[in-house]
């Protein structure tokens, strides 16, 4: 777990489901032993994970306790507040919100938008000398990020402007001296990557989110605090910058001649209005607006609340104040964008297609592209298998085929015949000893089709019946001995799925029947022989028996009057 990036993943809460893989535009998240991991030089900070996450595992890093030391150790800090805080706040005045911010301990509270409208002023005055072609706008930290990251070939189409924090941030430097530091409070994520890494500026960007539980924390109320006043003083058309289009119309007034004004939000709509554009052919300067969130930054990701694009938009445009003069920049704003050195070379084909192979993918039919791993299509997600970005049980229709697999081996090994049927007695899938128990018909319809997939399983079995009773009562069923025609069946059904999926094991016990009782007959003749054997043995010994008794009794009574004759 990386903490020092802003978005990080706490693995304990990472559920395995890929729906950050599948959400994410960049595809700038890693699996490991099953858990997501941002890859920070690859992640534009869009926040779409962190709002995605089922689990809630994505985290943004929390930078209060920064904040409140870096309170400590400044001479004085300064809070620098988005505009978009009219949709997050739309019963507060910016007023009572400084006043609570003061409360908190900062040395003044001023607008962002003051900086949008420096950026505004210097940005009308370069479109108006400008050449034809494309001029992106770099207002929105994540769309730099994604062009000068994965579209570098626009990345000279960036225009060379400070983003409104940065620009607010050394107006605020100036006019309260260098020593100060410039705290920023917004909806955005991509703020934080901003400020690590474009050191000097703004010294700390924190969201709205971490705002309203330093708010908390503080036990203070915006709505019950004294308000106080905006230094240097309040920001005008500035404060249209949060919603789509709204820089744009700040534009409108200083009247461009031969420039084309376009705006997108989201970024897949940005992605396809730049898709396969021929920057050559723009035949006048075309400023394009791009924010990354839907609607714009009132759309940002560290909203406390989900609110309607709509009405966000509505707060923010009654807030603007379009009848205040245009302030002009204390100093120029100028900002060279470069393209960002490839994260990664492109992999040979060979190499893709051993990836592929890894997960069953050995063929063009193979590839369903179902997307289920997070990727677009399979080659996407075999190169991310290259990176060690994905693992191999991410696709699901290898999973499945290697469950099938071993299911199918089971059942091949098993000796009984094991058949599974719907609630409608149709044959989901069974292995070859069942066809054979069933018959010579069913078996040579098995040879045809292995696994009878769709078979009438009452065309099959005169006892389909109770296939019908397991389902509708959920109860087992098991006989060991279920006379079917002149066959004996040990037969057990039992439900899978209530009420949908039944399975049955049927082993047929004829013959084992038939040993058994021949088996019994031969113990039985052999016990009336041994009983006849017995019987006459006792005879003869009965007989012994008594012609021995005779002869001693008779040796017995000679012996005795020969003794009586001696004694005479």
């Amino acid at each position: 777990m990386n903490r020092q990036y802003p978005i990080y993943t706490e693995s304990i809460d990472c559920r395995d489901c890929y729906k950050c893989v599948r959400r994410c535009p960049v595809k700038a998240i890693k699996i490991e032993n099953g858990r997501a991991t941002v890859i920070a030089d690859r992640c534009i900070a869009c926040g779409i994970c962190v709002h995605t996450c089922p689990a809630g595992a994505k985290k943004v890093r929390n930078d209060r306790n920064r904040a409140k030391s870096l309170m400590q150790r400044a001479p004085r800090t300064v809070a620098s507040i988005a505009p978009s805080f009219a949709s997050e706040w739309p019963d507060l005045t910016i007023e009572q919100l400084a006043g609570a911010l003061k409360k908190l301990g900062f040395h003044a509270v001023s607008e962002t938008a003051l900086g949008a409208e420096a950026v505004t002023h210097a940005l009308a005055t370069s479109l108006q000398h400008s050449r034809a072609g494309l001029h992106i706008s770099t207002a929105c930290p994540v769309v730099v990020d994604h062009i000068r990251k994965y579209a570098p070939q626009f990345a000279e189409n960036l225009t060379p402007m400070l983003s409104p924090m940065q620009t607010h941030a050394r107006m605020l430097k100036q006019d309260f001296g260098a020593d100060t530091a410039v705290i920023f409070f917004g909806p955005c994520i991509a703020k934080k990557c901003e400020c690590d890494e474009e050191v000097g500026d703004t010294d700390l960007a924190l969201t709205f989110r971490d705002l309203t539980q330093w708010l908390e924390e503080a036990q203070v109320n915006p709505a019950q605090t004294e308000p106080a006043a905006l230094e240097p003083h309040a920001a005008a058309h500035g404060a249209l910058y949060p919603i789509a289009g709204g820089m744009n119309r700040t534009l409108d007034n200083y009247a461009l001649q031969n420039v084309e004004l376009i705006a997108a939000s989201g970024m897949d709509t940005i992605v396809k209005t730049l898709e396969d554009l021929d920057v050559g052919t723009l035949d006048v300067p075309v400023f394009f607006e791009a924010l990354a969130c839907p609607g714009g930054c009132v759309g940002g990701p560290q909203q406390n609340t989900s609110k309607p694009i709509l009405a966000s938009e509505l707060a923010v445009r009654r807030r603007a104040d379009k009848g205040l003069p245009v302030n002009e920049p204390a100093e120029a704003v100028r900002f060279e964008f470069t393209a960002a050195v490839p994260a990664e070379n492109i992999h040979q084909q060979e190499l893709i297609r051993e990836a592929l192979r890894r997960v069953g993918k050995r063929v063009r039919e193979d590839e369903l592209n179902c997307g289920g791993c997070g990727y677009e299509t399979c080659r996407n997600f075999a190169e991310a298998l290259l990176t060690q970005k994905a693992e191999p049980a991410m696709c699901l229709s290898h999973l499945r085929k290697l469950a099938q697999k071993k299911a199918n081996a089971l059942l091949r090994c098993m000796p009984s015949g094991v058949v599974i049927v719907d609630e409608n007695l149709r044959i989901i899938e069974c292995n070859e000893n069942f066809a054979r128990t069933a018959g010579k018909d069913t078996l040579l319809g098995y040879e045809a089709r292995p696994g009878l997939e769709g078979a009438d399983l009452r065309k099959i079995l005169p006892f389909a019946n109770l296939f019908e009773e397991v389902n509708r009562t959920g109860r087992e069923f098991h006989s060991d001995n279920l006379r079917n025609e002149n066959r004996l069946l040990n037969v057990t059904l039992f439900p899978i799925e209530s009420g949908k999926t039944i399975g049955g094991i049927i082993l047929d016990v004829t013959q084992t029947e038939i040993r058994r009782e021949l088996i019994a007959k031969k113990a039985r003749e052999v016990i009336e022989k041994n009983m006849v054997t017995v019987q006459e043995i006792a005879c003869k010994l009965g007989e012994h028996m008594a012609d021995t008794e005779i002869l001693l009794r008779s040796i017995a009574e000679d012996y005795a009057d020969t003794t009586m004759e001696t004694k005479k």
